[in-house]
C-alpha cells in the first residue's frame, strides 16, 4: 500500500516541495496516514485528500484531510 497526498480539486499528487504530478506513480509516498495529514496541517495545504493506494485499485481509500475548525458543531477548546 501507497500512502499519498492529492489536492482534490486538481486531482493532482504531491511529489515534492512546489512540485505535483498527474499520476500516483510519480507522488510520494508518506510513511502513514497520520504523517501525511501532519504535513498537510504543517504546510497549511487546503483541499487535500489522503489516498490509499493499493496494488488492486478497487481496494484503494481516499480520506478527506479536514481542518478541525471545519467540522459541524465543534466547541472551541474540547477534546471532544
Amino acid at each position: 500500500m501507497r500512502i499519498l497526498v492529492q489536492q482534490k480539486s486538481t486531482g493532482l499528487y504531491f511529489k515534492d516541495i512546489g512540485a505535483w504530478a498527474r499520476t500516483s506513480a510519480e507522488a510520494m509516498d508518506f510513511v502513514s496516514s497520520s504523517a501525511a495529514i501532519d504535513f498537510c496541517v504543517a504546510n497549511k495545504l487546503k483541499d487535500m485528500q489522503i489516498v490509499l493506494k493499493f496494488e488492486e485499485h478497487q481496494y484503494d481509500i481516499v480520506l478527506p484531510v479536514v481542518p478541525i475548525n471545519e467540522f459541524p458543531g465543534e466547541r472551541k477548546n474540547s477534546p471532544f
